[in-house]
């Protein structure tokens, strides 16, 4: 044990990296070459490792081939403990909360890639010195006695765990790559743009239709400009808002069509076309940079290459290598079955024990599935339009447990207050600005929209912590050399021999009841994950 810090049967050490490969661990000090150090520990003991943050220690073991089994990622708890303390959004790094706790002036925290974490050859200035062994240590110690002074401490250990297993495994992901054929991509932009233009120009068929919208309105016209399509239309006798796709949809004008089939086309060819390609494919590996708790509700972001926005045509090109398999599964209904396990409704509870739970809570809407849907998402949205009304009144009289978990979450944002997830990870606090338009003539609208907010945050982050805890659970049975390739929401992709596939889809749906026993414990709610074993990755939808 380091500090005191962290409690367990297991010898914890804390770690620090240079860029030259050197560093110090706890017990122990300076090593000349912390690879082979964290290598020899890991074999030997099978501590956790407490580090300042993931994303600038791990990525330089992983590329000499070093893997751990556990860590406590400061960086990342730093940053959950600063929302459920009142001081969501301040600097994050081991370094910050070190100076916290010394009153020191707290330094602004490192906007950095990972690969950027690793230098550059071209580097203008030395990057910053890596906080040593010991400032991690006391941090983390001070951490851990936080924790033990909140209300739940239990499932914030919990949180921690699971957040930081996400940071060893975003970190692997983008070393182990996705599998990508690099010649079905580059058959799939040839076919659906022409052949790779010249730098500065459109590839052929993008420009074919940009002289369509320029003929269609009788005038040059540059169609990624929605400033000029605006100006256009409205000379045409067709003002618009605006130039987004569902606005056009609308609209009855010849230009029209070849205007949505560009947007389209220029979408996939900013985003996964040849220049993408270049700088995020690599040897038949997609390799991106992930963003563990990007988003406020916890789930995932993405920093560079766009991971979690792969278009359906471009999932073609994600093809396993000969001889093995990609396993793909997402959790069926994930959130509707969150609020089940959450609000404790039993009746919600016996219909997610189905594979099906819209078609299992259809009788209560007088046999229509469509309609139990509605009622679910509108209550866990703040649905208003069409038909919600009317279904939520039934929702309310026959899961009033339910209903009234997530009205109650809606109250607290309308009324300024923060909300948690299950584990303890806390919603932004309103901002000056709301506070200032909720006391005016707009704030019933503002209140609203931030009632919605915390209405599905409750639900959002907590789904998010159990695919978390799924995926650490899952990364821990995962046999050699099967590994986690790609994570979205609540859908996993494991890439293995096709002779392990069967292995790989036990281990998922084990994975899925343990992370629903250790968020829920004994619950008569099911999370069914389908675990679906395919050549390419298209064929899975």
């Amino acid at each position: 044990m380091v500090g005191g810090a962290w409690q367990g049967g297991t010898v914890q050490v804390a770690v620090s990296g240079a860029k030259d490969g050197s560093g110090e661990l706890l017990p122990g000090g300076p090593v000349a070459d912390l690879a082979a150090a964290v290598a020899e520990v890991e074999a030997r003991e099978a501590p956790r490792w407490v580090w300042a943050d993931t994303r600038r220690v791990y990525p330089g073991l992983l590329a000499r081939g070093v893997r751990v089994a556990r860590c406590h990622d400061v960086a990342l708890t730093e940053n959950l403990l600063l929302a459920a303390e009142g001081h969501y959004g301040e600097p994050r790094s081991a370094e910050a909360a070190h100076a916290r706790l010394h009153g020191l002036p707290v330094p602004a925290d490192r906007h950095e890639t990972p690969e950027a974490a690793q230098g550059s050859l071209f580097d203008p200035e030395p990057a910053p010195a890596e906080p040593g062994a010991a400032l991690v240590d006391e941090v983390a110690a001070a951490q851990a006695a936080r924790i033990a002074a909140l209300p739940e401490p239990g499932r914030f250990r919990l949180l921690v765990a699971a957040e930081s297993a996400g940071g060893l495994i975003a970190a692997e992901m983008g070393h182990d790559g996705m599998p990508w054929r690099e010649s079905v991509h580059q058959a799939l932009l040839t076919d659906l743009l022409g052949p790779r233009p010249a730098h500065g120009m459109r590839p052929p068929k993008l420009q074919a239709l940009a002289d369509q919208v320029s003929a269609a309105f009788g005038q040059p016209l540059n169609p990624d400009s929605p400033q000029q399509i605006v100006k256009a239309f409205k000379a045409a006798g067709v003002p618009v808002p605006s130039t987004r796709s569902h606005v056009l949809k609308e609209v009855d004008h010849p230009g029209v069509a070849p205007l949505l089939a560009y947007k389209e086309l220029a979408r996939l060819f900013s985003f996964h076309g040849w220049v993408w390609a270049d700088q995020w494919v690599r040897a038949d590996r997609f390799r991106a940079e992930y963003v563990v708790g990007g988003v406020v509700s916890g789930r995932w972001a993405t920093s560079g290459g766009g991971a979690l926005q792969i278009p359906k045509v471009m999932r073609k090109a994600v093809v396993a290598d000969d001889g093995w398999t990609l396993v793909v599964a997402d959790a069926a209904q994930l959130e509707p079955r969150v609020l089940a396990a959450m609000a404790g409704d039993r009746g919600l509870a016996r219909a997610a024990g189905e594979i099906d739970l819209y078609a299992a809570l259809a009788q209560a809407f007088g046999g229509q599935r469509d309609a139990a849907k509605i009622a679910m998402l509108s209550a866990m949205y703040g649905g208003t339009s069409g038909d919600a009304p009317k279904l939520l009144a039934v929702m309310r009289t026959r899961f009033p447990q339910a209903y009234a978990f997530v009205e109650d979450a809606a109250r607290a944002g309308e009324e300024g207050r923060v909300v948690r997830s299950w584990l303890g990870r806390t919603s932004p606090p309103p901002s000056d600005r709301w506070r200032a338009v909720v006391s005016g003539p707009e704030g019933g609208r503002a209140a609203r929209d931030r009632g919605r907010f915390t209405r599905n945050f409750v639900v959002q982050a907590t789904a998010a912590e159990w695919a978390l805890t799924l995926m650490a659970v899952l990364r821990g049975r995962l046999r050699e050399p099967a590994k986690l390739v790609f994570f979205q929401h609540d859908e996993v992709m494991i890439h293995c021999p096709e002779e392990q596939a069967g292995e790989v889809a036990a281990a998922i749906e084990a994975s899925a009841e343990e992370a629903t026993r250790l968020l829920f414990g004994a619950t008569a709610v099911r999370f069914p994950m389908e675990a679906i074993p395919v050549t390419c990755y298209a064929d899975a939808k």
